[in-house]
């Protein structure tokens, strides 16, 4: 039989599997960035942004839950360690960020490139009839796109 306990076809559900196990480690890449930040920031907007990447870590931390279960869903295993992590994330890691400007900048290019991979899991859950990770990645794709939205009209841009 080629479909799986969910009646999704095995061998496209390995590779929504893979690419989500992706999401996964950028998303924990992303989390610790942000984390960084909300220690770090200084200047004149300490208060507002400080709060501000407290609520992005809270939120990434809830997803990050829900992107492993959705791999334990499709029967596959999440990453779970720093190594897997740097190994497969495409996010890039921020170290010692204090600036607004600059911190602003990491959070935009961070959820860019994890727009990149959920639009491919898009794709991909769209081809494979996988409507709970097709929801999922909607959703995700959805309030990130109005953040970066948020965040650029900070910027001035």
């Amino acid at each position: 039989m080629n479909k799986t306990i969910l009646g999704l076809d095995k061998q496209e559900t390995a590779k929504l599997v893979t690419e989500l196990n992706g999401l996964l480690a950028n998303f924990q890449i992303y989390y610790q960035n942000l984390r960084g930040l909300h220690w770090n920031i200084k200047g004149k907007n300490f208060f507002q942004l400080h709060e501000k990447f407290e609520e992005f870590y809270t939120d990434s931390q809830i997803k990050i839950d829900e992107i492993a279960e959705r791999i334990l869903t499709l029967q596959g295993k999440p990453l779970h360690t720093f190594t897997d992590y740097l190994e497969n994330a495409t996010v890039a890691i921020g170290k010692n960020i204090s600036n607004d400007v600059e911190a602003v900048d990491l959070v935009v290019n961070s959820l860019s490139e994890l727009l990149k991979n959920e639009r491919l899991i898009l794709d991909l859950s769209d081809k494979a009839d996988d409507e709970g990770t097709n929801s999922m990645m909607s959703d995700f794709i959805a309030e990130q796109e109005k953040t970066i939205w948020m965040l650029n009209s900070w910027l001035g841009k």
